[in-house]
C-alpha cells in the first residue's frame, strides 16, 4: 500500500509539472515573437510585469505541492487504510486509536461523535490533499481543509503557543521583534527560550560524555518539541491563499477546465 501511495503521488507531481511548461510556450508565442521596435522605459515595465503574469501559477502550485504531502499522510493516518485490516468497512472508516483521541475528555480531544468526526477529517484531508496536488476543485477543497486546520489550531495546539519548535537561542528567536514592539507574551517566549536552550545543552552534554554523539546526530541533533500552532498556522495562509487565487494559471486542471468552458462557453 506505501509503496503504491509513493507511486502515485510522484505521477502525479510528473504530471502537475507537465502543465507548468506550457508557460513557455505561451511566453514565446505571446511576447517573443514579431518584434519590430525597440521599447520605450514604461513599454519594457509593461512587458516585464506582463512577462510575470504568466508565471503567476508558480506561487499556487508549490503552495499545493508542500500542502498535499502534509493532508495526505495526515488523512490517510487517520483512516483503517494505515492499518492491517479485514474487511472494506475497516478500511473504509477511521483507524479506533484516532476515534478513542478524538472522544476522550481526559487525554483527548473530548469531541462528540468522534467516530464521524474522525471519519470525515480523515478522507477530507486524503482526498483533498490529493486533488491539491493535481489541482482539480482546488478553491471547493480549500475550504474544509481550512476548518480543519483551523480546529488544529484552536484544539490541539493552542495552548502550546506559536512555535512548534523551541527556539533555544533567546537573540535569534522570533519573539525578539515582538518585543521591540511589546507585544505580549514575547519577554515570556525569550525567558522560555533561555530555559530550554540550558536544558538542551544540559541533555546534549550528558549524551555527548555518556552515549554515541557521532551515531546519535548522524541524522540531526535533537530539538525541544513546543507543538504550538506555527504549522497550522502557516497551512492555513497557504490554503486561504488557494481560495482566492485558485489552483494557479497553467499549472492545475481547474484552470484547463475553465479554459476550456470559455472557449465552448460554458457557464
Amino acid at each position: 500500500m506505501n509503496y503504491r501511495m509513493c507511486y502515485a503521488y510522484r505521477l502525479a507531481c510528473a504530471y502537475s509539472a507537465i502543465f507548468s511548461l506550457s508557460v513557455e510556450f505561451y511566453i514565446s508565442k505571446h511576447f517573443f515573437t514579431g518584434v519590430d521596435t525597440l521599447p520605450t522605459i514604461s513599454e519594457k515595465g509593461g512587458s516585464f510585469f506582463s512577462v510575470l503574469e504568466c508565471f503567476s501559477g508558480l506561487p499556487p502550485l508549490l503552495f499545493r505541492m508542500i500542502l498535499a504531502p502534509v493532508l495526505i499522510i495526515a488523512g490517510y493516518s487517520k483512516l483503517g487504510l494505515s492499518r492491517e485490516w479485514e474487511t472494506l468497512t475497516q478500511a473504509v472508516l477511521a483507524d479506533p486509536g484516532v476515534v478513542s483521541w478524538f472522544g476522550n475528555s481526559d487525554w483527548g480531544l473530548g469531541l462528540p461523535v468522534p467516530g464521524v468526526l474522525a471519519f470525515l477529517v480523515g478522507w477530507i484531508e486524503f482526498v483533498g490533499g490529493w486533488l491539491l496536488l493535481i489541482g482539480l476543485g482546488t478553491r471547493v477543497v480549500a475550504v474544509p481543509l481550512l476548518c480543519i486546520m483551523l480546529g488544529a489550531a484552536c484544539m490541539v495546539h493552542w495552548e502550546n503557543g506559536w512555535f512548534a519548535i523551541t527556539p533555544t537561542d533567546s537573540e535569534t528567536s522570533a519573539a525578539r521583534v515582538l518585543e521591540w514592539v511589546n507585544i505580549p507574551g514575547a519577554r515570556e517566549s525569550l525567558e522560555n527560550s533561555e530555559q530550554a536552550g540550558e536544558r538542551l545543552g544540559r541533555m546534549r552534554s550528558i549524551l555527548e560524555e555518556n552515549g554515541l554523539p557521532d551515531y546519535l546526530y548522524a541524522t540531526g541533533k535533537p530539538v525541544i518539541l513546543n507543538n504550538g500552532i506555527e504549522f497550522a498556522a502557516v497551512y492555513f495562509a497557504m490554503l486561504l491563499s488557494l481560495v482566492f487565487t485558485g489552483g494557479g494559471r497553467f499549472t492545475s486542471i481547474d484552470d484547463y477546465i475553465k479554459r476550456v468552458a470559455s472557449r465552448y462557453h460554458i457557464e
